[in-house]
């Protein structure tokens, strides 16, 4: 009965997470949550049937270790068998991590063994990489060399995926595209209606991401019809819109970096995107650092832990010190507990709790755009930016102290006059964000009601606010300690 027990055990622990989950009920935490309760009762009723025997109990053993760790180990799949075949054809076999299943992160690579720092977590040699030398060496090289201008980069890189994609079991990428999602939760490939509640900083990239990859693929369909040679169907039935979205997102998702390369038969644009098999199932973690670089000694794109991990661990990589709403742009998640994340101040919200009568305001407006100081200003988990401080200082000079913007400027105290109506200004705006990102957040509760269809893509918008009002709600606090030496 000890494997009841385990299984007993491991259940309950799901269950409280489940019950005491910080979100609501719907959140990706608790869709996660629920989906590893299913596995582990999936996995329990597995065994009972199967055997009772030594092997099956250490079978358990382990399935209960990986859960207990958060993950669950998924390197029995089809689809990870046939990519690790594939890999080692191509002189690439893993010892260090495996694929897994974790709450929260989806898809990911644990650790099989504790990692030292400095030690090195994967070494992908070349011939893995996707790069246009490999498209350029395929079927469409000749079609890409004939074709004037000369495509870019990224159109070669996009076009070889659906290409393959197209070709199915007939694809010698085929391992590799059969572990790529089927879709993606970029901004891009959100529903109108769930663009309309972002962030309007957001909101604005978005509809602009979207528009210019929609030109992207409009002022490619020549270059396609040009193809047709290649295939028995119709060009635009291959090249469609959602074909060329997924390959598009694919490369602007998972691509790694390497240093600029320049072919003839490509424009002149950068070249320095690879996708990289089995590497590219790292997750993203603002708190973690590594060190990732092709290896011209070697001929291997190379990570090497920056700190231990423990056996059974999730490793991560990081994509880059990005707010929330730069990894829902490019990535399509939200980092939970980001210390990178921040709300965006615009420049309307600056002035909108200043007296119209501020004969100076146009002056002051104009200062702080030759100054960079109309941009980038935030709330974060430290309060409002030195920078946010700053413009709304300049905002607040009296008319007699005008002349003293350059020393604001400089991070100087004007007048406990200045400090105090600034800090009352920035508190003015935070509640404002706290009551309007409140009203969103019912919104979008309401709209998961009406519009089931689109609960996933509504849980990650949901998840974005929700943590940005807890940076508002941290900021306010520090605000109303910042004004406690002001009567």
């Amino acid at each position: 009965m000890d494997h009841l027990g385990g299984y007993s055990q491991l259940l309950s622990c799901y269950v409280w997470k489940l019950k005491n989950c910080k979100f609501h009920m719907c959140s990706s935490e608790a869709v996660a949550t629920i989906w590893t309760i299913e596995q582990v009762h999936r996995n329990y009723n597995f065994s009972m049937q199967k055997g009772r025997g030594r092997t099956s109990r250490i079978r358990r053993r382990k399935l209960l270790r990986t859960s207990a760790s958060g993950g669950v180990n998924e390197s029995h799949r089809s689809e990870f068998i046939e990519l690790k075949k594939w890999l080692k054809e191509r002189k690439f076999e893993d010892r260090n991590l495996t694929p897994a299943y974790f709450p929260g992160t989806g898809r990911g690579l644990m650790s099989k063994t504790s990692l030292r720092e400095g030690q090195m977590i994967i070494s992908l040699p070349e011939s893995c990489l996707l790069t246009t030398d490999t498209v350029i060496q395929s079927y469409l090289g000749p079609y890409i060399t004939k074709w004037m201008p000369p495509p870019s980069p990224l159109l070669a890189l996009c076009t070889f995926l659906v290409s393959e994609k197209h070709a199915g079991d007939q694809s010698l990428w085929k391992p590799y595209l059969d572990i790529l999602p089927k879709s993606y939760t970029c901004p891009v490939c959100l529903e109108p209606e769930v663009v309309d509640v972002l962030p309007q900083p957001l909101k604005a990239k978005a509809k602009e991401q979207r528009a210019r990859v929609q030109e992207f693929f409009a002022s490619s369909r020549d270059f396609f019809s040009f193809l047709q040679p290649l295939f028995v169907e119709a060009i635009d039935s291959i090249f469609s819109y959602s074909a060329f979205l997924w390959a598009w997102c694919t490369v602007n998702t998972r691509a790694v970096y390497l240093r600029p390369r320049w072919r003839e038969c490509l424009s002149a644009e950068p070249d320095t995107c690879a996708l990289a098999p089995y590497l590219d199932l790292l997750n993203h973690s603002p708190h973690i650092q590594v060190k990732a670089a092709f290896n011209k000694e070697t001929g291997c794109y190379e990570i090497r832990a920056a700190s231990r991990c423990r056996k059974h661990e999730q490793v991560f990589i990081c994509y880059g010190p990005h707010d929330n709403q730069r990894l829902l742009l490019e990535y399509g998640f939200v980092s939970l507990h980001n210390p990178h994340a921040c709300v965006y101040v615009s420049t309307e919200m600056l002035v909108k709790y200043l007296p119209q009568t501020d004969k100076q305001m146009n002056k002051k407006i104009s200062i702080l755009k030759d100054h960079g100081f109309i941009e980038n200003l935030t709330f974060g988990w430290d309060g409002p930016s030195w920078r946010l401080l700053t413009a709304l200082k300049l905002l607040c000079l009296e008319t007699e102290k005008f002349m003293c913007w350059k020393r604001v400027l400089l991070g100087e105290v004007i007048s406990d006059t200045n400090e105090k109506t600034s800090l009352d200004l920035a508190q003015k705006i935070c509640n404002y964000f706290i009551e309007e990102t409140s009203a969103v957040l019912q919104k979008v509760s309401d709209m998961k009601k009406e519009k089931v269809s689109l609960i996933n893509q509504l849980i990650l918008v949901e998840t974005l606010w929700m943590e940005e009002l807890k940076i508002l709600q941290t900021s306010a606090e520090i605000l109303n300690s910042l004004q406690t030496p002001f009567p």
